[in-house]
């Protein structure tokens, strides 16, 4: 499914069904700390409902399965959600193909809902009282992210010119580490408890940091097969030229839990 936003990419249509088994394949990349984060607030763990809004490839139910939280993922990606499915196989996971503005879930339903690298996709008009609706009273709303830092790792700063050099109006460059965006729509019935931002290092060989670009919206989930093609050629010169065979690359991550106000 096509999707265009002219807040993201200038309006460029991306299509993350496209990208979904490059996505399996790649994108599962959260380090151990980044699950701790959460677990340390006690949250996604046994006893509570969860529901993950954008879940893709079920990269967070399906690793945070372990800590005993009961877990409902979706997203509006029909291949995504199959990719899902099969990763999760012998897992209590539910998964649907719906987009988040039209979920409809009986009242107080969860005890957390999610939303991983996924929350600026939302028309939040729509979306807020959705969630608040869906939420106990009690209930919380845990916004994640993690993205590479461009300014300070040479080789993320190259794969994104290169990434630019076929999509020039890709929004996803030049990341600095700053706290989660919360729209102004989320003032009137939730209240910020926690943030954190923090850097981290994530582990990649020349081919699962190839993989892991080439997942990307700016160019697995929007460029021709022509254009992938020789995107892919560019960019794994560009490794063997300046990559070692396996290295970190120097990422930050951003976690940011919202209270139901009482």
């Amino acid at each position: 499914m096509n999707i265009s936003n002219n807040n993201i990419d200038c309006g460029k249509a991306f299509d993350w069904g496209r990208v979904s088994k490059d996505y399996a394949k790649y994108r599962d990349i959260y380090p151990k700390q980044f699950y701790d984060k959460i677990v340390d607030r006690n949250l996604c763990i046994k006893g509570q409902n969860i529901l993950d809004l954008g879940t893709g490839t079920g990269v967070l139910p399906r690793n945070m399965y372990q800590y005993g939280g009961k877990w409902t993922g979706i997203d509006i990606s029909k291949e995504q959600i199959e990719q899902a499915r099969l990763l999760s196989a012998g897992m209590d996971i539910e998964y649907l193909s719906i987009p988040t503005e039209n979920i409809d879930f009986p009242t107080e339903t969860f005890d957390i809902v999610t939303a991983c690298q996924c929350f600026w996709y939302f028309n939040h008009k729509q979306v807020m009282p959705i969630i608040y609706n869906i939420l106990k009273k009690s209930g919380k709303l845990l916004i994640l992210y993690m993205a590479w830092l461009p300014y300070e790792d040479k080789i993320a700063a190259e794969s994104e010119k290169i990434v630019l050099k076929y999509s020039p109006n890709w929004s996803g460059a030049g990341e600095i580490m700053h706290p989660i965006d919360i729209p102004k729509e989320y003032n009137l019935d939730f209240e910020i408890v926690y943030h954190e931002e923090y850097p981290l290092k994530v582990h990649f060989t020349r081919e699962t940091w190839n993989g892991r670009m080439k997942a990307c919206r700016g160019v697995g989930a929007s460029l021709t097969k022509k254009e992938i093609c020789s995107w892919e050629q560019e960019h794994k010169k560009m490794l063997l030229e300046i990559a070692p065979s396996d290295f970190d690359i120097l990422h930050y991550a951003a976690i940011a839990e919202l209270r139901v106000k009482k």
